[in-house]
């Protein structure tokens, strides 16, 4: 039976790029799941509470609990409003007669706070006049740990949580040395209990006493680390580095990644999804510390932890880019390092292995497309002296030279973005990319390579000979075999609506503009938002200002409405929505 594509549950999300939290319970805060990257697996590695945990069935993994005066109290018997500070980071407020709870669940994030780990930091207020006694804990047990590259694998070992240092609680698998294990704490000490059997728990509780009009504080710590030891070493920092330190360190980290559109309302569908593709699109695996690119981190995403050249060069990247150029230029070196002996090969685990064979000229193409972009946008051109670089760059441009019909300055492609074999060898939209492509390989390429390069002028001037046959007054086609046969259905994920942006044509050309006008409403978001480059961007812009879309980020299919159908939780997706949001409202002045 398929994993589903949807969250059933509205989940409150976060994480940094070491773990992830991407099932917070709505109504009581319990986490039900936390995963990390593991480069030897090449895997996401996840713990829960349940083997059901995606539909919120069975016990959480953690669950903050309040006791008042001996009796334990259900979070949202008053009802628990929801505040996501910085787009990001989930807090909850509750109240339970006089008394007011507040807790936020963060991973840290920030200059001496990025570690693999989180917290979860609990106030309660005591506005009435009698004092009262308090019981703050975190429960939980470790019903299931899984192993997912896209669909899940049970671990086989026996689950674990054993008594740790200095007031810890170890969870991990019976047999060594195992693939992850978490440590976890409170701030202070507090009062452990652990049941063993088949799925373990554990409870770790505070006491305390709040007079009237005062108010008490404490947090829990999750340290993650590739075994039992690495996990409560990281927990060690998480405690001496406190909660509060933490907190404001990620803060003004996140703070630091805003972006602005000069409208609120886009600010917020530019940010969520910016965030949750820099968090779920980049991770850093536990066992290496390295940066790895994949698709999604979220557990219900059909694509998993494999990713295309395309996908994070050009949907990942350039959001990334936009918040933080440094790790941009970083993640531009890794994909290099990982992905570029075969550029444009197909899907790829993390770790550069190949998944799925398949040629796209788009993937071929992403290595030049996203390094001029850096070098445009930041002045950096002494990227391009990196050994792996330049490598990449040679490589890129021997294999598009490979694919030039020997007749015509087109490029033929084996399968479309959309992961289906191309109807006809020569795509409208593989060429365009092509041809930007061989324009940034002139600038970036040395003199002499540069030279033999294909003209690009000479491609565009192609594509309108051959996928605008009809003269004056036609539309381009989708694909062609150069023989007269052609298709012209649009590709959802490769769609003509994008040449814009790869200077093909002007955003006015009238062939341009029938073709617009010809594509269907879209049920595929990457073709919703490829939108934002033609005539209709502004009622784009005012549809995604509405669009709920899944979680508010993106998923790979949605209804008119905007409400998604499918794919939910893409985060490279979520980086094209949050890059083609902010391009079309700074560099095409559209307004919704």
């Amino acid at each position: 039976m398929p994993e589903p594509s949807l969250p059933s549950i509205p989940w409150q999300v976060t994480g940094n790029h070491w773990v992830a939290l991407p099932c917070v319970h709505p109504v009581d805060g319990a986490v039900h799941a936390l995963g990390a990257l593991h480069r030897g697996a090449r895997s996401a590695v996840e713990f829960a509470g349940s083997a059901d945990f995606l539909t919120g069935n069975g016990p959480a993994l953690a669950r903050p609990v309040l006791s008042v005066d001996g009796e334990r109290i259900e979070l949202a018997r008053g009802g628990i409003v929801w505040e996501r500070a910085f787009n990001w980071l989930p807090t909850f407020t509750a109240a339970v007669g006089d008394l007011i709870i507040r807790g936020t669940l963060f991973a840290p994030y920030g200059l001496d706070a990025d570690m693999a780990g989180a917290v979860y930091a609990l106030t309660v207020e005591n506005r009435g006049a009698t004092a009262r006694h308090i019981t703050l804990a975190l429960e939980g047990a470790l019903g299931h740990r899984q192993v997912r590259v896209r669909t899940p694998r049970a671990l086989e070992d026996a689950s674990r949580i054993s008594a740790g240092a200095d007031g810890a609680v170890v969870l991990d698998g019976a047999n060594a040395p195992g693939l992850a294990a978490l440590a976890i704490a409170s701030d202070e000490s507090g009062e452990i209990a652990i049941r063993e059997g088949p799925e373990p728990s554990y409870r770790i509780a505070r006491e305390f006493t709040v007079e009237g009009g005062s108010r008490v504080e404490c947090a829990f710590y999750v340290g993650a680390g590739p075994e039992r030891d690495g996990a409560q070493a990281i927990l060690g920092v998480l405690r001496r580095r406190g909660w509060r330190a933490l907190l404001a360190a990620t803060r003004e980290a996140l703070r630091a990644l805003e972006q602005s559109t000069g409208t609120e309302s886009l600010d917020l569908l530019v940010n969520r999804n910016l965030l949750f593709a820099y968090f779920y699109g980049v991770a850093r695996a536990l066992d290496d510390a390295q940066y790895y690119l994949v698709r999604s981190r979220a557990p219900w995403h059909p694509a998993g932890v494999t990713i295309r050249d395309w996908e994070a060069l050009c949907w990942t990247i350039p959001a990334v880019q936009l918040a933080d150029p440094s790790l941009a230029r970083e993640l531009i070196l890794r994909a290099c390092e990982l992905h570029g002996y075969a550029p444009g090969q197909g899907i790829h685990y993390f770790d550069g292995t190949l998944f799925e064979p398949g040629f796209t000229l788009e993937g071929c193409s992403a290595y030049a497309i996203a390094v001029d972009r850096y070098i445009r946008d930041t002045n950096d051109d002494r990227v391009v002296e990196e050994p792996v670089l330049a490598d990449t760059l040679y490589v890129s441009s021997d294999d598009l030279a490979a694919r030039r019909d020997k007749d015509h300055p087109l490029y033929h492609t084996e399968v479309t973005l959309g992961g289906g074999r191309a109807a006809l060898p020569f795509t409208l939209h593989g060429n365009a990319v092509t041809a930007y492509a061989l324009d940034c390989l002139k600038r970036t390429l040395d003199e002499e390579a540069a030279k033999g390069l294909q003209d690009p002028e000479g491609v565009r001037a192609a594509l309108r000979r051959h996928f605008a046959p009809g003269g004056a007054k036609s539309a381009f086609v989708a694909a062609s075999d150069l023989a007269g046969r052609v298709s012209e259905a649009d590709d959802p994920v490769g769609s003509a609506l994008w040449l814009p942006l790869y200077e093909t044509v002007e955003r006015s050309d009238s062939t341009y503009r029938r073709t617009a006008k010809q594509v269907p409403e879209p049920t595929m978001l990457a073709q919703q938002i490829a939108r934002l480059m033609g005539p209709d961007a502004a009622e784009v812009l005012a549809w995604l200002r509405r669009a709920p879309l899944s979680l508010g980020v993106a998923s790979e299919r949605v209804q008119s409405d905007g409400v998604g159908t499918a794919g939910g939780g893409d985060a490279a997706l979520a980086g094209l929505l949050a890059y083609a949001t902010w391009f079309s409202v700074h560099a095409f002045g559209v307004r919704p």
